[in-house]
């Protein structure tokens, strides 16, 4: 939790009271490698932050292949903002350890800690700076050295 916390504290200010109650909705599940945190075709219904460990996001093409997308590991928040069915599985590349909290409880963290929206809109607009970052480097480079 105090991984949690921490990674939180990047992002926003938060008291004890809301630190708290953050702590209090939380459980920690352990993952066996290969055993999947979410799969495709159906809706998470949770939102996880990875402790300890390597997850591998990954889907399968219209050819069967089996194409990983991207590794996430620790201090890295896991969510659907959409609340839509997952294209994609979420599985353990290693052994983990996750932080997980209901879509409802984050619900009701969100109702009752103010900054809890700014917090969380921030670590979504960092991740997605981090994927940019890692994506132009290969959009700059011409067709035989992104190959190679």
């Amino acid at each position: 939790m105090e991984e949690f916390i921490a990674y939180l504290l990047q992002f926003g200010h938060l008291n004890s009271r809301q630190i708290d109650l953050i702590s209090s909705k939380s459980k920690v599940i352990d993952l066996d490698k290969d055993d999947y945190f979410a799969e495709a075709g159906k809706v998470l219904h949770q939102v996880g932050f990875i402790i300890d460990g390597v997850l591998r996001i990954c889907y399968y093409n219209n050819k069967g292949e089996e194409i990983t997308k991207i590794f996430m590991e620790e201090n890295h928040l896991l969510y659907n903002l959409k609340n839509v069915p997952s294209t994609e599985y979420i599985q353990a590349a290693t052994p983990c350890n996750l932080l997980v909290f209901s879509n409802k409880d984050l619900e009701e963290i969100s109702n009752t800690i103010i900054a809890w929206d700014s917090i969380i809109q921030k670590i979504a607009n960092k991740a997605l700076v981090q994927k940019l970052q890692g994506v132009s480097p290969l959009v700059s480079q011409d067709a035989t050295t992104r190959y190679l």
